[in-house]
């Protein structure tokens, strides 16, 4: 393994974690700066290729697990934190919390769907929609969603914290969840419209999206690496950690800056920014 490819599994994994959290589809950036420029299928193959995009994803997650720790621990019942003490990153008046606080079984019921029907429609996901060209449909489909939030997302009563969502919202937002599963249109972008449109503020709608990132992403990514796991050689092993690492690194940065922001900026910049990126794409390579 030289050293072009090192370089190219720290700037695969700089795009997963810069992409991975906000709303513009780490999977679909994956997908264009793989197949554009970096094609890391002609030095590594298909399927070691796809198993690293894997391992990406579980640097990715690692940041979640690491900025949301007291969520997860108070959740599993393993210690009791104070409200105040679970918001990782504090927002001002955004964050004031009153009754109830979230619980795991609201976690779960909004895995259900997209967990299902991920299983089912795996291989055929991996097989006819990993490429660039339905990537641009799901970036534009996915921006217009995320416009059609910020326009119409009730103005009253509106939930600032994620520990207000009830199991009627959980389930919803993880039905809509679904429509991630093609590639481009964005897991945080369908499921923080979605809580918006169902009267989450926008950073409530993005700490639940994150909480159940960490269950369905980790469970698709270890079963994928347990299918794959003969891909695992010595020539790639760098490979793999240094996109690991990268991921890491630049995600925890990201989601810091993202849940600072998203109640002062919402989802309109994101929807604009998706919709230049497939316009430019689609104009320079079709």
């Amino acid at each position: 393994m030289d050293l072009l490819a090192i370089i190219k599994a720290i700037v695969l994994g700089l795009v997963e974690g810069l992409t991975e959290f906000a709303p513009v589809s780490s999977t679909g950036h994956m997908i264009i700066v793989d197949d554009i420029w970096l094609k890391s299928q002609e030095f590594l193959g298909k399927y070691t290729a796809n198993t690293f995009k894997v391992v990406t994803q579980l640097g990715s997650i690692l940041a979640v697990v690491v900025i949301f720790r007291k969520r997860f621990i108070d959740l599993l019942g393993l210690k009791r934190f104070s409200k105040e003490s679970l918001e990782p990153v504090p927002d001002g008046q955004l964050q004031v919390q009153t009754g109830g606080r979230l619980k795991l079984g609201q976690v779960i019921v909004g895995l259900i769907p997209a967990g299902l029907l991920g299983m089912l429609f795996e291989d055929y996901i991996d097989e006819y929609l990993f490429s660039t060209s339905t990537v641009l449909i799901g970036l534009v489909i996915g921006a217009l969603f995320m416009i059609c939030a910020d326009l119409f997302a009730p103005k009253r009563a509106r939930k600032q914290s994620v520990d207000q969502i009830t199991y009627r919202q959980a389930l919803a937002v993880g039905l809509i969840q679904c429509v991630s599963l093609w590639p481009g249109f964005s897991r945080s972008g369908s499921t923080i419209s979605g809580g918006v449109l169902l009267g989450l503020s926008h950073r409530a709608a993005a700490d639940f999206t994150f909480i159940m990132a960490v269950p369905i992403m980790a469970g698709a990514s270890l079963i994928s690496l347990y299918k794959n796991w003969q891909y695992f050689t010595l020539d790639a092993l760098p490979f793999f950690i240094a996109g690991f690492i990268s991921a890491f690194v630049f995600a925890l940065l990201s989601m810091r800056f993202f849940l600072k922001l998203i109640n002062r900026i919402k989802l309109l910049p994101f929807a604009i920014y998706r919709i230049v990126l497939a316009t430019v794409v689609y104009i320079i390579f079709f």
